[in-house]
């Protein structure tokens, strides 16, 4: 998939290539009330199920890789989480586009669940975003990365992984991340598959020759296959660039959150450890992060949050005068934003009302 498109959009309410990772603000939490749940569960298979939950994950040592030259850990019982989709185009993936080695950060997602978790704010940050990326090291590698002037936001995960990523949002908001998720395109698809699909309702036709997704007008039950494809798709919706697109996959968000609610899980051991095993096998998580009995702990903090609870927005932007292909920081904006969070505040409306993420009616489209 190109670099070269635009990303922003707001519902109250998206990275590049890298070496091959170690391995949606919802799939994350799916797999984590998963593993939580089958171990509230037990019965005689849990042994079997925990160790072979525990071997699924994949964790990344973000704390090694990035030393203590990082923001302060604020104790006050708030939770700050980066969330990536990688598209990675090896093994299962490659049947959408060539494997060049390396995979995108396709979505970016901060989400800062709030000191009572009680409530939760999701900051997408565009991929096309220029900042400035700090100098880090890789922890796939294990490489010196050099700092990098005005360079799209998503090159942070194609040359240093996930340490990467992450010392990039902290250099960018002060703000220092507690935890990384990270999920991929056939994750993603299998764990729609196995909640029995998402239902969405659109307000127009969607055809995008780009993501395979074709839709009438209606409601429509998405497979995992279609969830995907609406997730990435642009063309269709929209002024056509990424902006629009971030507003289908917040909407989408919206959407999983509440089939995840509906479903049931807990009462059906089988559908139960399903869900489990194949939202395990999609997550690369941080080391901190990678073992059933800390996801479990996590997870457990987190199933108060329904739909209604979480406020979602596009990080503050504006088009780039010499290349309408990439964004900026609005940054007295973006700083409004990440003092909310700091402060353990909702985001004012004030701080995107100016954003080129507001603009356009993509999230319209979808509910």
């Amino acid at each position: 998939m190109s670099e070269q498109s635009r990303s922003a959009g707001r519902i109250r309410g998206t990275g590049s290539r890298r070496r091959k990772p170690p391995r949606g603000r919802r799939v994350k939490r799916i797999a984590l009330w998963g593993a939580a749940a089958l171990v509230v569960v037990g019965g005689s298979g849990l042994g079997y199920a925990y160790f072979t939950l525990n071997g699924n994950l994949k964790g990344v040592d973000i704390d090694a890789a990035l030393g203590t030259a990082r923001p302060d850990d604020v104790d006050n019982g708030s939770q700050d989480i980066l969330v990536l989709g990688s598209d990675s185009r090896s093994g299962a993936n490659s049947r959408y586009g060539a494997d060049e080695g390396t995979a995108r950060a396709d979505t970016a997602m901060i989400v800062h669940v709030d000191e009572g978790h009680t409530s939760a704010s999701v900051v997408s940050v565009p991929r096309d975003t220029l900042v400035d990326r700090p100098a880090c090291t890789s922890d796939t590698t294990g490489e010196q990365v050099a700092a990098a002037h005005r360079t799209m936001f998503n090159s942070a995960y194609q040359v240093g992984g996930p340490a990467c990523a992450v010392k990039t949002v902290e250099a960018m908001s002060g703000i220092r991340m507690d935890h990384y998720v990270e999920v991929d395109f056939t994750g993603f698809k299998k764990l729609i598959d196995v909640l029995g699909g998402v239902e969405i309702t659109t307000s127009q036709a969607i055809d995008d020759p780009d993501s395979h997704l074709r839709l009438a007008p209606g409601t429509h039950t998405l497979d995992g296959e279609q969830s995907l494809g609406l997730v990435r798709t642009r063309h269709s919706v929209g002024d056509g660039s990424d902006l629009g697109r971030i507003q289908l996959q917040q909407a989408f968000v919206k959407a999983l959150m509440d089939r995840t609610a509906s479903v049931g899980v807990f009462s059906d051991p089988k559908t139960l450890f399903r869900l489990a095993d194949t939202a395990t096998k999609a997550l690369t998580t941080d080391s901190r992060l990678a073992s059933v009995k800390k996801l479990t702990g996590f997870a457990a903090g987190l199933k108060g949050l329904g739909s209604k609870n979480v406020d979602m927005i596009t990080l503050p932007v504006r088009y780039d005068p010499e290349n309408p292909n990439r964004v900026l920081p609005q940054e007295k904006a973006d700083q409004q934003v990440w003092a909310a969070l700091r402060q353990d505040r909702p985001v004012p409306a004030s701080a995107t009302a100016g954003s080129a993420g507001d603009k356009g009616d993509a999230g319209k489209v979808v509910r």
